[in-house]
């Protein structure tokens, strides 16, 4: 992992964690997959996977029960993410506060990378 020795490289708030953890109990989930793919009129979009098992190269971060898995070619870009859980009038949702992002479009979906 792309990383400094004892911080994490992704943090959670508590909703955002209280969030997974009710998903995780409710479908007996390992927890979250977050990564990156090519998509979007910006260039790259994140993933989110609820899944059962945990593959070995994944990164694994566990606060207050909640536990996230950053998938090997996502760990550089998602490096000092904090993922947050926002609830409106028109949705509700996973946010990511990404340092590494140079550019998001309009739609807040896809988002550019310093140097892409």
């Amino acid at each position: 992992m792309f990383g400094i020795p004892g911080k994490q490289a992704v943090t959670m708030t508590d909703k955002a964690a209280t969030q997974i953890r009710k998903l995780m109990a409710r479908d007996s989930n390992e927890g979250l997959r977050i990564g990156v793919r090519k998509g979007g009129c910006a260039g790259m979009e994140y993933t989110m996977d609820y899944v059962s098992d945990i593959e070995p190269h994944d990164e694994v971060i566990e606060q207050d029960g909640a536990r996230v898995m950053i998938a090997p070619m996502a760990q550089m870009f998602l490096f000092g993410t904090e993922i947050d859980y926002e609830v409106s009038l028109l949705e509700s949702g996973f946010k990511f506060k990404n340092p590494n992002v140079s550019e998001a479009c309009g739609c807040g979906e896809s988002i550019k990378f310093e140097g892409m």
